[in-house]
């Protein structure tokens, strides 16, 4: 089914987790993440994310102790499928959680989460937090099989990995890449028409963004790493602030005037 306008304006999210990268190369309190996330909503974000990882190697504890007494945007808190992870989320109770796999040695997430080999476990692992209120999203590849699962063990989002369509412009490799956005575009609105919200993120960039941000069903990107970046050169509110008119830019395209 093709939508013949969007279903809601695209929300940004900003994940502030290389600010703390930075501050904690070299310990101390500078750069610190939650005065970035203060600079990411006067920018003009819907959200902030924090993945707080099995070694605290960027955001800490405190870090989001603080993020939920400070935000006036909601919290999408990135978490792996732990019991740790589980008792932190029903404590803090942030807007959204997203399950996320992890691995130790991994620099960043590299894959989706395997939903399908582990319905089970995983669907009594999101009821709390369902019931505390927690909007909870599930990571995967855009894969028919893994949205199905996530629609099976009760998750009311999921976000789509685009690392592989990203990777394969980045790296030049055009016919791959095009392949690679064509699944997440089928994927979305498969998705969509089962009934499930559809998010989207990882490695998005200025050059990326606008196909994805295009899809009528996608109502979320989540974007970090490359912000960050950018806000070496640019600086961060300038940063969001062109990521944010790219993705209202592409809407407009798509849709006309008025969808952004």
């Amino acid at each position: 089914m093709t939508l013949a306008k969007p279903l809601g304006r695209l929300r940004l999210g900003v994940n502030i987790d290389h600010v703390a990268t930075i501050r904690n190369a070299r310990g101390g309190a500078h750069p610190d993440p939650i005065k970035a996330a203060k600079i990411a909503e006067a920018a003009g974000c819907d959200g902030i994310t924090a993945h707080l990882r099995e070694d605290r190697r960027h955001i800490t504890d405190p870090d989001i102790e603080a993020l939920m007494g400070a935000l006036s945007v909601p919290l999408n808190f990135e978490m792996a499928a732990t019991d740790e992870m589980q008792a932190i989320a029903l404590r803090h109770r942030p807007h959204a959680v997203c399950i996320v796999p992890e691995k130790r040695e991994e620099r960043t997430t590299e894959g989706g989460l395997e939903v399908a080999k582990e319905e089970n476990r995983l669907a009594h692992f999101i009821a709390p937090l369902r019931e505390a209120g927690c909007r909870v999203s599930i990571f995967i590849a855009a894969d028919r099989r893994q949205i199905e699962a996530a629609a099976r063990i009760g998750a009311p989002v999921i976000e789509l990995h685009t690392g592989a369509y990203t990777d394969a412009h980045n790296e030049g490799r055009f016919d791959e890449r095009d392949v690679e956005l064509e699944r997440l575009r089928e994927m979305a609105a498969f998705a969509h028409s089962i009934g499930l919200e559809v998010h989207a993120g990882h490695g998005l960039t200025y050059d990326t963004v606008k196909p994805v941000a295009a899809f009528p069903e996608v109502m979320e990107l989540n974007i970090g790493h490359y912000l960050i970046g950018e806000a070496i050169f640019s600086g961060l509110d300038s940063a969001i602030r062109r990521m944010r008119a790219l993705m209202d830019q592409a809407r407009q395209e798509a849709f006309g005037e008025g969808a952004a």
